[in-house]
């Protein structure tokens, strides 16, 4: 290839040079929009919504759910909340062009038009919601409301409405453990609403840390974050109170029989630890300890739903 370059470039320069640079910037415009695109689906967020929907799935049956259920469940659940997040990025475009961690989406920057959005985020809705209904209508439809229950009643009216609007708009996050169940049963059922419950109650401290770290963002874009409105001060101490609520609610599956030792251990340990941070960050607080304590958060939820599911292998296997 060097051989067959030189010579190439020595016998018709002008004409490597023009054939070259074209097909260089193509290639970068190519994997720009193939990565803004992406960008838009929020993947990093997607995928933990499906490990708490595969850990709902396989709560729900005493052995291993079917590969059609969690192939179909999977894809449907994914394509419609990667929908709601590419819905959230044209609806908050305004938003976050005002704020340093939000500026360079692709949709506030322009490089993928709102309409183009609008399109990719549609077909994902459509995709998901008919995978989701050739496994029960039961699920697609409740996926369906968790979506608009994001895109729309969270983005449009709670989060411009009131402090509180994580708190109540976090219903719509926490709904994926009882998506992944009901895809398996096509019915609810109360230990479905105790992994809800798990998600629900880790929300509110974990994106409140992001927003005591991103205060004056938030504040900037007159978006009414719990810090803007309340204080800094105020909103560790709510964080505090939710982390040790997180750790009550965390015995409630070991206590209902759905989960064993393996569990209460594993989440014992980590919603002291997100407690411990919430304690610093309240009476010990220093530079950086909100993004430290956001971080944690998420490894915090990736590791609580992986102990479940690693106690709910043992006994299925025992």
């Amino acid at each position: 290839m060097a051989k067959v370059s030189a010579q190439s470039l020595a016998s018709n320069a002008p004409t490597s040079a023009s054939t070259s640079t074209p097909n260089k910037a193509s290639n970068n415009v190519e994997q720009a929009v193939w990565r803004d695109y992406l960008e838009l689906t929020k993947p990093k967020v997607v995928a933990m919504l499906l490990l708490t929907a595969m850990v709902g799935m396989c709560l729900a049956v005493p052995a291993l759910p079917t590969a059609k259920v969690v192939i179909l469940g999977l894809l449907g659940i994914g394509m419609q909340s990667a929908a709601a997040a590419v819905f959230n990025h044209v609806i908050d475009r305004r938003i976050d062009r005002q704020m340093q961690r939000t500026i360079h989406r692709p949709v506030a920057k322009g490089r993928v038009s709102t309409m183009q959005a609008l399109a990719f985020g549609a077909t994902l809705m459509v995709v998901g919601f008919a995978l989701l209904w050739a496994l029960n209508s039961l699920v697609a439809w409740l996926t369906f409301a968790s979506l608009i229950g994001y895109a729309l009643v969270y983005t449009v009216w709670l989060k411009h409405a009131t402090p509180q609007n994580i708190v109540i708009g976090g219903l719509a996050g926490a709904m994926p453990p009882l998506l992944g169940w009901v895809a398996v049963t096509g019915t609810l059922d109360p230990h479905a609403l105790l992994l809800v419950m798990l998600v629900f109650t880790w929300t509110p401290p974990h994106f409140w840390a992001l927003a005591i770290h991103r205060q004056k963002d938030y504040a900037k874009a007159g978006v009414p974050m719990l810090p803007v409105t309340h204080g800094v001060e105020y909103t560790k101490t709510m964080i505090l109170l939710y982390t040790m609520l997180l750790i009550v609610v965390g015995f409630l599956p070991w206590l209902a029989g759905m989960s064993g030792e393996i569990y209460l251990v594993g989440s014992f340990a980590l919603n002291l630890g997100f407690a411990w941070y919430a304690w610093r960050l309240k009476f010990a607080d220093q530079k950086g300890l909100a993004w430290q304590t956001f971080k944690y958060s998420i490894w915090h939820i990736f590791g609580l739903f992986v102990a479940l599911l690693a106690d709910h292998a043992w006994y299925a296997l025992a």
